[in-house]
């Protein structure tokens, strides 16, 4: 574990609270030759990170028994520090300039159908990290050319030229989650904003790509902030979404508010839906990357 994952995200203690039964999961253990085997394996000897262990995803041993693995970029210490992410922050280091052929090949030796790319933010870069994920994209497509590529984004800070940058190497699902609501942003990721998050969605739309966003419930919002928010997303060009539930992942992290129940899940699945999303992933479980290969594979074929 990277030891700037203890630093505290706040001077305030919030102990983890009892999750309610349908927050809970099974864990497999692996087993010798197992796909989660083999997926750890491959990660570890090839010295890459995956967001599936750094931001503490509930969902790692799924994911890689069905050998598929998120992996993130540019480190493993983010730029910013948002009250509900589990990723390290901090002064990163230098980019690895060999870390896309490491991905590339890694993705290749897993024969994935479909590979999920995000990183942490580097705010430190000019580009903001916006060549290395094209880099990546351009090694994956000569390695293994039948993969299609999904890459989940920070902002780049609505810059152009980063994000023309990442357009050139034409991933085929560009994803920037906006998270949470509007009035939330100050307190959960203040580092962020939510105008200029919905301006780079817009700006991916307008591009001709297929536009994916995320949304985590739980943090406090309301009934009327979530229909606004949703609304905003589609009228931004989003067309796939994905709504989960928000875990803490430490005392010093944004405490729960709320354990949304599965059937409120359900009716913010149906509205989306009814507001013309095209594809819409709705659960407590649900993350971003959540069966993205089959997601995308929905997508296309309409």
């Amino acid at each position: 574990m990277n030891p700037l994952k203890k630093k505290p995200r706040s001077k305030n203690i919030s102990p983890r609270v009892t999750h309610p039964e349908w927050m809970k999961v099974r864990v497999s253990f692996p087993t010798d030759g197992d796909a989660l085997s083999q997926v750890r394996g491959e990660v570890e000897s090839k010295k890459l990170h995956t967001v599936c262990e750094s931001a503490s995803c509930p969902n790692l041993n799924h994911c890689w028994n069905r050998r598929t693995a998120t992996y993130m970029l540019s480190g493993d210490i983010c730029t910013r520090r948002c009250q509900y992410c589990d990723v390290a922050f901090g002064k990163p280091k230098a980019l690895d300039l060999e870390e896309p052929d490491r991905v590339a090949k890694s993705v290749a030796e897993l024969e994935l159908r479909h590979v999920v790319l995000t990183a942490v933010n580097r705010d430190d870069l000019k580009d903001g990290g916006a060549g290395h994920f094209a880099e990546t994209i351009t090694k994956i497509k000569s390695y293994h050319p039948s993969c299609s590529i999904e890459v989940l984004i920070p902002d780049f800070k609505a810059k152009d030229e980063s994000l023309q940058i990442l357009y050139a190497s034409k991933p085929n699902i560009i994803n920037h989650n906006i998270e949470t609501v509007e009035q939330l942003f100050p307190t959960i990721a203040p580092q962020k904003n939510y105008k200029r998050s919905l301006e780079v969605l817009k700006h991916i739309s307008e591009h001709g790509f297929l536009t994916k966003s995320g949304l985590i419930l739980g943090l406090g919002e309301n009934e009327a902030d979530v229909k606004q928010c949703l609304e905003d997303l589609y009228s931004h060009g989003v067309r796939m979404l994905t709504i989960g539930q928000y875990l803490q992942p430490g005392p010093t992290h944004y405490p729960v508010q709320e354990f949304v129940k599965p059937e409120v899940f359900d009716f913010w699945k149906e509205y989306a839906y009814k507001l013309g999303f095209k594809i819409v992933a709705s659960g407590p479980l649900v993350r971003s990357s959540y069966h993205a290969d089959e997601y995308f594979s929905d997508q296309t074929s309409n």
